[in-house]
């Protein structure tokens, strides 16, 4: 591939993502955002950390599935639930990589 090319590229993505934003600007600059469609965004960082973690845990690692070999599935769960009893991120950061790292030892 050229290079001129890449950057012909880089330039077409980097001002599509400037309009994109520059667009959400101008829309709701001077109105404001509507309560509903603020209260759809709350859910997206949730979501979107989701759609990265998941696939990792289920079909991550040299045994990829549901089930009890599966250490990053255990290690998911156990994290899963210190974050939902605690809601406290290093809690659930420290359990689910120690419990990875003593579930591949283990397993």
């Amino acid at each position: 591939m050229d290079s001129w090319l890449i950057w012909l590229l880089i330039l077409v993505i980097g001002a599509g993502t400037y309009l994109m934003r520059l667009s959400g600007i101008q829309l709701f600059g001077e109105h404001g955002m509507p309560p509903q469609l603020k209260l759809a965004l709350r859910f997206v960082p949730s979501a979107v950390i989701a759609a990265i973690v998941v696939p990792a845990i289920v079909y991550g690692g040299p045994e990829p599935g549901l089930h009890l070999e599966n250490a990053r599935l255990l290690a998911g769960i156990a994290a899963a639930v210190v974050a939902w009893t605690t809601r406290s991120v290093l809690a659930t950061l420290g359990t689910g990589m120690g419990s990875l790292w003593l579930l591949q030892w283990w397993l």
